[in-house]
C-alpha cells in the first residue's frame, strides 16, 4: 500500500482522507459482500477489481497514458465505448456511490440534488478521486437536470465535452442523436491526433458486444429456479464492468459463467425453494452502493434482475456487427444507444413494456423501484410503472432513499412486509 500511497500523493490526493474514504467503503463492501456465503470461486477477480478500483486500476491508466494512451471519465451509459477504444482511449466511469464525499460537495452544490451527482463531485472537490488528475477528457450527457447544470459548473474549470441526449425517440430526435455520436467520435480524433479508422471501430465494435453477450449470459443464469449467483455478486460484476479493462473483463466473465454452469448442473444455489424472486428496476446502483441488493437479500429474498443502468440497460441490444465505412459503423453504434430506455425519455412506454417482460421472464414475485432522492425523472415515472404492474398482478414497491445507512432499519421493515405479501 506504501507504493500507492506514493501514487496517490503524485496525483494530489489529500492522502490521509483518500484511506479515510477506502477504510469507509472496504467496511462496507466486506459488511455487505464478502460476508455472503456460498459464492462462487471465481468472483474474486470480481472482488478484486472492486477493491483496486483506487490502486492497480489506476496505475493501469497511468501506464497507459505514460505509452501514449488517453484516458476518458464517463458517468452515463450513453456514451459510447467503441468509438473510444478504437482510438487507443480508455473510458471509465467516475459515478460515485459512497456517502463518504457527499458533504464535501454540499459545500457548493444544493443538498437537493442526486446522491450520485454529490457523491462524485464530492470526491473530486476532496481530492479523493484518483480519477480527476488522470483522465485526459470528462464526458457528461443531458439525462436530468442537475447534471446538465453541473456540467455547466464543470466545464468552466476542465476538459469537458457533453453529448445531447433527446428527450423523445422520434425520426428528428434519432437524427439529433447520430449527429452527436459522430461530435463526439471527432472531439475524441482531436483529443488523440488520430483518425477513426473502420477496421478498429468494428474490432471495437465486436468486443463490446462480446462484454454485453458475456453479461447476458449471466443474467441467463439467474432466470433459473435456483440461481447460482446472488443479486449483489452479480452487481458487484457489473460495476466491475464499467471500471475494468475491456478485454480482460471478457474473458474473466466467460471463466466465471463457465464455473455459474457448473454449478447450476450440480444443483448449488445462494436461494432454496422459499426465497421470494425480486427484480430491482430504476436508478442505478454505481460501485460503492450495495444498499439495496443488501437489504433485500437479507431479508430472505434474491435479486433475480436489475432493470438499471447497472443491469439490463448497460447490456441489452448488440451493436449491429458490419465491415462498412466509419459513417456506417457511426450509425449503427447510434441506433443501439438510441434503444437504451432512460427515464429521461417522454413518453417512455418502451420502458414499461420492457419492464413487464423482464418481470415475466425472470418469474418474479415482486418489483422494488429503487429510486435515489431527489431523482424526479424516475420517481415521477414511478407512478407509470405502479400502474402497470398492478395491472399485471405483479406486487410493487417503491423506495426512495439516498447512500446514508440511517434509513436501513426502516426501509428492512418495509422490504420485509413487502416479501411476506408477495
Amino acid at each position: 500500500m506504501s507504493d500507492y500511497r506514493e501514487m496517490w500523493s503524485r496525483l494530489s490526493l489529500d492522502v490521509e482522507l483518500h484511506q479515510q474514504l477506502l477504510d469507509s467503503m472496504g467496511r462496507k463492501f466486506g459488511e455487505q459482500v464478502l460476508r455472503q456465503q456460498n459464492r462462487p470461486q471465481r468472483l474474486r477477480y470480481f472482488d478484486d477489481v472492486i477493491r483496486g478500483a483506487h490502486t492497480a486500476r489506476v496505475q493501469e491508466l497511468i501506464d497507459h497514458r505514460n505509452a501514449g494512451g488517453k484516458v476518458i471519465g464517463t458517468f452515463c451509459i450513453y456514451v459510447p465505448d467503441e468509438i473510444a477504444l478504437a482510438l487507443g482511449v480508455t473510458p471509465v466511469a467516475l459515478c460515485g456511490g459512497t456517502p463518504f464525499s457527499i458533504p464535501y460537495a454540499e459545500r457548493t452544490l444544493p443538498r437537493d440534488i442526486c446522491p450520485l451527482i454529490k457523491s462524485t463531485l464530492g470526491l473530486a472537490f476532496s481530492k479523493t478521486c484518483p480519477y480527476a488528475p488522470v483522465k485526459d477528457m470528462a464526458v457528461g450527457e443531458t439525462t436530468c437536470d442537475a447534471k446538465k447544470k453541473t456540467w455547466d459548473f464543470l466545464g468552466k474549470v476542465a476538459n469537458f465535452h457533453v453529448m445531447e441526449v433527446p428527450q423523445k425517440k422520434q425520426a428528428t430526435d434519432a437524427a439529433l442523436w447520430q449527429a452527436e455520436v459522430v461530435a463526439f467520435a471527432q472531439r475524441l480524433e482531436q483529443l488523440t491526433s488520430r483518425a477513426l479508422e473502420a477496421e478498429e471501430l468494428s474490432k471495437a465494435i465486436r468486443l463490446v458486444n462480446r462484454k454485453r453477450k458475456a453479461l447476458a449470459r449471466l443474467y441467463s443464469y439467474r432466470k433459473s429456479e435456483q440461481p447460482p449467483i446472488s443479486g449483489t455478486d452479480a452487481l458487484v460484476v457489473m460495476q466491475a464492468a464499467l471500471n475494468d479493462d475491456a478485454a480482460r473483463f471478457c474473458g474473466k466473465l466467460e471463466g466465471l459463467n463457465e464455473e455459474l454452469e457448473e454449478r447450476l448442473t450440480r444443483g448449488i444455489s445462494v436461494a432454496d425453494g422459499r426465497s421470494r424472486r425480486v427484480m430491482i428496476a430504476g436508478c442505478p446502483s454505481v460501485m460503492g452502493n450495495w444498499k439495496m441488493h443488501h437489504l433485500i437479500e437479507t431479508s430472505g429474498a434474491v435479486v433475480v434482475c436489475d432493470e438499471t443502468c447497472t443491469g439490463t440497460r448497460y447490456f441489452e441490444d448488440l451493436v449491429a456487427e458490419q465491415d462498412g465505412s466509419v459513417e456506417q459503423q457511426l450509425r449503427a453504434i447510434a441506433e443501439r444507444y438510441m434503444k437504451i430506455d432512460c427515464a429521461c425519455f417522454s413518453p417512455n412506454e418502451e420502458r414499461i413494456e420492457n419492464i413487464l417482460r423482464l418481470a415475466k421472464e425472470y418469474r418474479v414475485h415482486g418489483v422494488v423501484q429503487y429510486v435515489l432522492q431527489y431523482c424526479h425523472g424516475y420517481n415521477v415515472e414511478a407512478l407509470n410503472v405502479a400502474r402497470a404492474l398492478k395491472e399485471e398482478g405483479i406486487p410493487g414497491l417503491k423506495i426512495e432513499t439516498d447512500y446514508s445507512e440511517e434509513d436501513t432499519g426502516q426501509l428492512r421493515t418495509r422490504i420485509e412486509a413487502f416479501l411476506e405479501r408477495t
